[in-house]
């Protein structure tokens, strides 16, 4: 994050860690993030991570079963 990259690639941010850290180390990602303009490509078993997504993608056996954008609610 230090160079300012645009596209940030996150294999299991969250693994192994208790849900409150997990929480704050998405939020701080998906923050930076944002305040870059960078892409957030996320790679994750955990299904509460799909709230900080734009478009959700779901493999079975390495085959793409779904790809939906996230329904955004209106504000």
């Amino acid at each position: 994050m230090v160079k300012k990259p645009s596209i940030v690639l996150a294999d299991e941010p969250t693994g192994n860690l208790d849900t409150a850290t997990g929480i704050q180390i998405l939020e701080v990602l998906a923050a930076r993030c944002r305040s870059l303009g960078a892409v957030l490509i996320m790679v994750s078993h955990a299904s509460n991570t799909c709230r900080y997504a734009d478009r959700i993608f779901n493999m079975v056996d390495g085959i793409l079963i779904e790809d939906t954008p996230k329904e955004r609610p209106v504000l």
